[in-house]
């Protein structure tokens, strides 16, 4: 990611080398390569709603409409700042056509009344849910607060927000700290399966911080634990496989 400031309250990042334009605050939450990874996730091939529940500024929306060119995007955004500079962003990178967002809480069901295919649900439903849960020290800048802790819906209100909002056999992803991942697969138990675990790795021999977690609604197919992908070389730089999801914008199999 590389990027220039616009202003006090604002910088203009680059992301996947260049293809994506992302305007985001200077303070506060800001995007880092999860929602790249997210974004990763979702298979080429077909064309495909996709809802990116929690969207933020746009960054795993925006990176997946550049790898996509079939692919239309429905953010959620509860915030209504983000929601706003999300909005610009689509404009900014020439996709407010494949890029709608929309404000409201992901406990809110009535938000998205009337989208993704006449109400039968999106193809594919991306999210990266706060990662700490209720109770620990919050960020004291409140956007940023609401976009890394559990303020007011818990892990398993977005689990089930995901799944509502999928059509069956449609797949939801998730990016999660890796000591999340049991609190994680609970929420999917007996709802959803093929899932699929799949680490990042921060070096060779480091337990892993976050996982990708995709599964299919309404499938009964067992859990596969992949290989993952190593993020970081001994030396500090990026693996050519992590390289090839944050520049060159490869999809992973999941």
């Amino acid at each position: 990611m590389s990027g220039r400031a616009t202003g006090a309250a604002a910088t203009e990042d680059r992301l996947l080398n260049g293809r994506v334009r992302l305007r985001q605050p200077a303070k506060g939450y800001r995007a880092a390569i999860d929602p790249i990874f997210l974004a990763a996730a979702v298979p080429a091939g077909h064309p495909c709603s996709v809802l990116d529940l929690g969207c933020g500024v746009g960054a795993a929306a925006l990176c997946l409409l550049a790898r996509l060119p079939e692919a239309e995007v429905t953010g959620l955004e509860a915030q209504s700042e983000l929601a706003a500079v999300a909005r610009d962003n689509a404009e900014l990178n020439g996709w407010a056509r494949r890029f709608e967002v929309v404000e409201g809480d992901v406990a809110d069901r009535g938000a998205l009344a009337g989208r993704a295919s006449a109400g039968r649900g999106f193809d594919e439903v991306l999210c990266n849910p706060p990662h700490h849960a209720a109770g620990m020290t919050a960020a004291p800048e409140p956007a940023k607060a609401k976009a890394t802790h559990e303020v007011g819906a818990a892990l398993d209100d977005w689990v089930e927000a995901a799944l509502a909002h999928v059509r069956h056999k449609g797949a939801v992803t998730f990016i999660h700290r890796a000591d999340r991942l049991d609190d994680l697969l609970a929420g999917l138990r007996g709802r959803a399966g093929g899932i699929v675990v799949f680490p990042l790795w921060p070096k060779p021999g480091q337990a892993a911080r976050r996982v990708l977690v995709r599964a299919r609604k309404g499938v009964r197919a067992p859990l596969t634990l992949a290989a993952g992908l190593v993020l970081h070389d001994d030396d500090g730089r990026f693996t050519a496989a992590a390289e090839g999801v944050l520049r060159e914008a490869r999809g992973l199999a999941l």
